[in-house]
């Protein structure tokens, strides 16, 4: 940048680095999705499509950044693991919020325009996202921290799932909230069996567990003190590995995390 008597205004700006050595977690958020997923006719409770929409995006993200080892989302939220020796745009937290809420933004309307060619995007209502990041000492939190997202889920799901088939019946919005106002899982379980002829056991899991993106490295082995030809080779491995996706319950599956040790590293 050329040296002009107006440079003095960089002196304003501010940059917040997140801390090093630590796991970084970007959500991504849908800026009004209640009204969006409304203007587009979404099916209720859940739209497999929209929902493949979203799915696609993040796995485009995923192949664009090996850094990122593991995503997991619902609805219209998606959480992505940056490894702890990640070095992305200098850990800069405004670069990687800005990176990743507009890439999920351009992703989502591209591949939008591909699952509905027949509801085609309006100028006045484009899907877009917001993100914020957060750092995690250890894994183990790591671990809580997606655990914590699929209860969330789960607990989500089960309510809209009992809404609106309740709205189906014919029951109002406002009758439907009113009718489940106070009831517990076990409750809504038993409204949608008796009253609704739905066993939610049988729901898709994609509906109940969301959806986990994972980077699945070959013949991982740990390593230390790696020079700077080895984090290239690193790297490359990184970006070559194959992203898999699943719909399992990750909070009581030892076994499941403990397989994949490279989302520790």
């Amino acid at each position: 940048m050329a040296n002009s008597r107006y440079e003095y205004v960089k002196a304003f700006e501010r940059e917040n680095y997140l801390l090093p050595d630590t796991f970084i977690v970007i959500r991504v958020d849908g800026k009004g999705f209640h009204k969006f997923s409304q203007h587009y006719r979404f099916d209720k409770p859940n739209d497999l499509r929209a929902l493949g929409v979203m799915n696609r995006a993040a796995l485009k993200v995923m192949q664009k950044y090996s850094d990122v080892l593991m995503a997991y989302g619902d609805s219209d939220e998606y959480s992505f693991l940056l490894r702890r020796k990640c070095e992305l745009y200098e850990r800069r937290e405004m670069k990687l919020c800005t990176l990743f809420a507009s890439l999920m933004s351009t992703y989502y309307m591209f591949y939008w325009n591909l699952e509905f060619s027949e509801k085609s995007i309006e100028e006045d209502m484009v899907p877009t996202f917001d993100a914020r990041a957060v750092v995690y000492p250890n894994f183990q939190v790591v671990r809580d921290y997606f655990s914590w997202r699929q209860v969330d889920c789960h607990i989500n799901n089960l309510y809209n799932t009992a809404f609106w088939n309740l709205v189906k019946l014919g029951l109002t919005p406002q009758e439907s909230e009113q009718r489940l106002m106070g009831t517990v899982s076990s409750d809504k379980n038993e409204i949608l069996f008796k009253e609704c002829g739905i066993n939610y056991n049988n729901e898709l899991e994609i509906f109940k567990k969301g959806t986990i993106l994972v980077r699945e490295l070959k013949d991982y082995t740990r390593k230390v003190d790696l020079s700077s030809r080895q984090k290239q080779r690193e790297e490359k491995s990184r970006r070559k590995a194959e992203i898999k996706q699943y719909h399992v319950d990750i909070i009581n599956d030892d076994s499941w995390w403990e397989s994949r040790l490279w989302l520790n590293e």
